[in-house]
C-alpha cells in the first residue's frame, strides 16, 4: 500500500500492459464470467513440420548424455555422480537409458499432481442466484505433512476439488485447508493413505538469484501428461498479484507459463522448489514473461496457517507515502543531508498506525533498516527492493520498530502493531456469497471488485461510475464495518414507477440517518414505523415510498421474480 509504484487505474496506458493471471482451463462456455478474463491468454501451437519423417535404416540412433546431467549432477537415490570430460560426453547411451536417468535426476516430478476443480460462482448482479457450474484443471505439488499446494485462483468458488497423481488413473477428493487470497496460494489435503503412497514431498530451496536456471513443471492445456518448461530468473522485485490485488515479492522468469500451469512448482537446478507458477504477461509486444511466487511468500503462508490454524493474511503498514527525492522538499521537512526517508501522505483511520503516526511524518527506518528517499531498502548485493517487503515478512499481530521525523525536526521511535488491511471496496468476498436486501423492488447490495466486474466487465476500471472508482482507489474506511451500499437495480412494479432507471447509485442516508453498511440499512427499514421510507442517494437523488405499501408489495415482487427471500442469510444473523 502506498508508495510502491502502484499502477494507476482508469484509462489503460498503452505503454504499460497489465499482468494477467493464469486462468484455469475451463470446459464451460461461460468462461468469460470467470473473475479473470481469458482475452489475453495466448495459445501457441507448434507449426507443422515441413519435412516428412523418414525411418532411419541401420542400427538404432544413439543420443549423447544431456549437458545438464554431465555437469557433475548427483543421483539422489544412490549418491553416484555422472561426469563428463571437458563438457563432452564420455559415453553414449540409448534414449531409453536417458529417460531412466532423467527420472532419477528429477524425482520431484512425481510430487506434481493435477488439480481438477468444479466451480460455482456467485452471481453478483443477481445476488440471490449462482452461475452455472464449470470445470477447470490446474497443477499442484505435495509438501511435507501430507499437504498439497496450488493457486488460490485455481479453486476459487469451488464446490469440489480432486487430485490425480502422475501416472495414475484415479482422482482423489481433496479437502481445502486454507485459501490465501492475497498471495494466491491454497493448501489442500487428501484423507486416506492410498494417495500418499510412493510420493515424496518436495523440498524448498532458497530464493534464487538472477540468471539462475528454473524449471516449471505442471499440466498446461494441450495434453494430460506432465509438461516441463525451462528458463532463467530474469527479475526479482515487488510484483502486483492480480488475483489478490496486492503487492508482494515475486520472480519474473522467461519460461513459458500457460493456462493449467497454475499451482505447479518451479524447481532450481538442484531439484529444490523455489516457487509456484501463478501468472503470466500476455501482450503482443512481449514473449515468455512468467511470474512465480517465491519461497519466502510460500513459507510465510504455511507458517501463518500453522501458527493460527487458519490463514490470517499479510499485514501492511496502513499509510500512503510520498517519495522524498526532491532536495527542496527534504529541506522544507527539516531533514538533514544524511537523513533519508518517505513522507506520509495519509493514514488509514482503522489501522493501528493512526494512533501514533501523523500526516507529513517522515519514515526514516523500519525495524532498524534505513529507508531511501525512493522508498527502497537494501536487498542483496547490487539489488534494492521496496520497503513493503520488510512489512510483508511480518505476521498479523506482530510488532515493528518505526523511526519517524516530525515537522519540528523531532525524531520519534514507535513500536507499531501490524494488522491486515480492510478496504472500503474489497477486492474479494473471500468465498462468501454477496449480501442483498430487497424492499419494494429496490435491490440493495454492497460494492466489491467482483461486483464491479460483473456489472461492467473486465474494463470496469474506466467503465464504472467515477464516484465508485474514486472510492475504490482513494478512500479509506472510517470504521471497520463501513460498506458502500448501492441500489443495484429496480425490479419494476407499480409501486416504484418513475424510479426504474436508478442503477448502481450509492445510498447515503435513510430517513435522515447515515447508512454505514447494508445490515444497518436493512435493520432500519424493517423497524421503520414512519409514514414514508426516504432514501437519500448519490447525486442528490431522493426515493420516497409509503412504508405500509412498500412492505406489502415486496412479497408479490419476490414471487414474480422467483426470489427466495428479501434478504441474504448473513443479514438475518
Amino acid at each position: 500500500m502506498g508508495g510502491v509504484n502502484k499502477r494507476k487505474r482508469g484509462r489503460k496506458a498503452k505503454s504499460d500492459p497489465p499482468s494477467t493471471a493464469d486462468i484455469p482451463t475451463s470446459t464451460s462456455p461461460h468462461i468469460d464470467d470467470v473473475v479473470f478474463s481469458v482475452s489475453n491468454v495466448e495459445l501457441i501451437d507448434p507449426p507443422p513440420s515441413s519435412t516428412p519423417h523418414r525411418p532411419r535404416r541401420g542400427r538404432p540412433r544413439k543420443i549423447p548424455i544431456p549437458i545438464s546431467i554431465l555437469s557433475e549432477n548427483s543421483n539422489p537415490e544412490n549418491g553416484k555422480t555422472i561426469k563428463g570430460v571437458n563438457g563432452v560426453a564420455a559415453s553414449l547411451i540409448s534414449s531409453e537409458d536417458t529417460t531412466m536417468l532423467n527420472a532419477r535426476v528429477v524425482p520431484e516430478m512425481d510430487a506434481v499432481v493435477k488439480v481438477f476443480s468444479v466451480h460455482t460462482e456467485p452471481n453478483y448482479s443477481l445476488p440471490w442466484q449462482r452461475k452455472r457450474q464449470y470445470s477447470s484443471s490446474s497443477s499442484g505439488f505435495v509438501i511435507k505433512g501430507r499437504r498439497v499446494l496450488t493457486n488460490a485462483h485455481s479453486i476459487e468458488h469451488y464446490t469440489q476439488v480432486k487430485l490425480k497423481k502422475r501416472g495414475s488413473d484415479t482422482k482423489y477428493v481433496a479437502t481445502v485447508l486454507a485459501i490465501g487470497t492475497e498471495c494466491d496460494i491454497a493448501l489442500l489435503t487428501v484423507d486416506g493413505d492410498e494417495f500418499w503412497e510412493g510420493v515424496s514431498p518436495v523440498e524448498f530451496g532458497d530464493l534464487p538469484v538472477l540468471q539462475d536456471a528454473v524449471t516449471v513443471v505442471g499440466y498446461p492445456i494441450g495434453g494430460d501428461t506432465i509438461s516441463v518448461t525451462s528458463g532463467v530468473v530474469s527479475r526479482i522485485e515487488i510484483l502486483s498479484y492480480v488475483h489478490g490485488s496486492t503487492e508482494l515479492l515475486g520472480l519474473q522468469i522467461d519460461a513459458a507459463i500457460n493456462s493449467g500451469n497454475s499451482g505447479g512448482p518451479a524447481f532450481s537446478d538442484k531439484g529444490n522448489c523455489v516457487g509456484i507458477a501463478f501468472q503470466s504477461l500476455k501482450h503482443e509486444d512481449v514473449e515468455n514473461i512468467g511470474y512465480v511466487i517465491p519461497t519466502p511468500v510460500i513459507v510465510h503462508f504455511i507458517r501463518d496457517y500453522e501458527k493460527n490454524g487458519a490463514y490470517a493474511g499479510f499485514p501492511i503498514l496502513g499509510v500512503e507515502w510520498q517519495k522524498m527525492e526532491n532536495p527542496d522538499l527534504r529541506l522544507s521537512m527539516g531533514m538533514k543531508p544524511d537523513q533519508k526517508g518517505v513522507r506520509i501522505r495519509r493514514i488509514d483511520p482503522t489501522a493501528p498506525e493512526s494512533m501514533m503516526l501523523m500526516p507529513s511524518d517522515v519514515i526514516l527506518s523500519f525495524d532498524g533498516v534505513d529507508i531511501a528517499n525512493d522508498g527502497t531498502v537494501p536487498f542483496r548485493h547490487g539489488e534494492r527492493i521496496g520497503f513493503s517487503y520488510l512489512v510483508s515478512q511480518k505476521y498479523s499481530g506482530d510488532s515493528a520498530a518505526v523511526k519517524v521525523l516530525r515537522r519540528n525536526s523531532e525524531i520519534l521511535n514507535f513500536n507499531l502493531k501490524l494488522a491486515t488491511q480492510m478496504r472500503l471496496i474489497p477486492a474479494h468476498n473471500k468465498g462468501k456469497p454477496p449480501s442483498y436486501y430487497i424492499i419494494a423492488g429496490f435491490v440493495f447490495t454492497t460494492v466489491s471488485v467482483p461486483y464491479l466486474r460483473s456489472e461492467y466487465g473486465k474494463d470496469y476500471e474506466y467503465e464504472a461510475p467515477v464516484k465508485l472508482l474514486d472510492k475504490l482507489l482513494h478512500e479509506f474506511r472510517q470504521s471497520p464495518d463501513e460498506q458502500i451500499v448501492v441500489v443495484s437495480q429496480v425490479l419494476v412494479a407499480d409501486i416504484n414507477i418513475g424510479y426504474e432507471e436508478i442503477v448502481n447509485t450509492q445510498v447515503l442516508a435513510f430517513n435522515g440517518a447515515t447508512v454505514k453498511n447494508l445490515k444497518s440499512l436493512a435493520s432500519m427499514v424493517e423497524k421503520c414505523n414512519d409514514e414514508f421510507l426516504k432514501f437519500d442517494l448519490e447525486y442528490q437523488q431522493v426515493v420516497v415510498l409509503q412504508t405500509k405499501t412498500a412492505k406489502s408489495a415486496t412479497s408479490d415482487i419476490l414471487t414474480t421474480h422467483c426470489i427466495p427471500s428479501a434478504m441474504s442469510e448473513d443479514l438475518r444473523m
